[in-house]
């Protein structure tokens, strides 16, 4: 906490991925939310795959990534289309992917399936670009402590770089006791991004110090905001 109070807005910035994935949102909600990320040096953005290569066009030449989702918000895409889905965002310039894992086959006690699906889409990203940044969503409110336990050591397995809380569309969130929980699971062999619900500095902060090393909020500007003023 110390670090996150000496240089609040700076530190802060570097966490968050800047979201938007109402599926309502504009052209102009888009260009706004590409002018806020690259103005505050955000990590990336997350948008929806149509508005993906409209990030990449408009965040070339600043150090904040363009992200988009896939197989979401539900996760039970067949294999080839989450690998194909894929394949198109990063053709349109998209350098971080968050995908959904299959709920259904993981609580079902299908783990080998989840892990040839989630091994081959890492696979086939990595075949398309090598420093492609793999996150898996586990929609933690549904999921048991177990489930989230196997659920992340899948992705690890398969070879993500992160795995995520939430989705932000369902019944609940990001909690401290899941980020905790994520965090123990993969440490040393994955980070933890917490999405979901993130929508002041107390509870950034929180996340942070559970364990957290990417935010995904739509209340990026607000966060910051109260750090400068903190």
């Amino acid at each position: 906490m110390p670090r996150l109070m000496a240089e609040p807005a700076h530190f802060l910035a570097r966490f968050i991925d800047h979201t938007l994935l109402r599926p309502e949102a504009t052209r102009e909600a888009y260009e706004r939310l590409f002018a806020e990320a690259a103005e505050a040096n955000f990590a990336s953005v997350c948008v929806p795959p149509i508005w993906v290569g409209l990030a990449a066009e408009r965040l070339r030449g600043t150090s904040v990534a363009a992200g988009t989702v896939v197989g979401f918000p539900l996760g039970y895409v067949e294999p080839h289309v989450r690998i194909e889905e894929s394949r198109r965002a990063m053709a349109a310039g998209a350098a971080e992917l968050d995908t959904v894992l299959n709920l259904s086959w993981l609580k079902g006690g299908e783990d080998a399936r989840v892990l040839e699906d989630l091994t081959a889409w890492v696979a086939a990203a990595r075949a398309e670009r090598s420093d492609i940044v793999l996150k898996v969503i586990l929609e933690t409110c549904l999921l048991t402590d177990d489930e989230k336990q196997r659920g992340a050591e899948l992705a690890v397995a398969a070879g993500a770089n992160f795995v995520k809380t939430s989705t932000g569309f369902s019944s609940g969130g990001a909690t401290v006791a899941d980020v905790e929980l994520l965090s123990r699971v993969v440490r040393g062999r994955a980070k933890v991004k917490a999405s979901g619900g993130i929508r002041d500095l107390a509870t950034a902060r929180a996340m942070i110090a559970a364990g957290a090393e990417r935010l995904g909020t739509s209340s990026g500007r607000a966060i910051l905001a109260a750090a400068v003023a903190s």
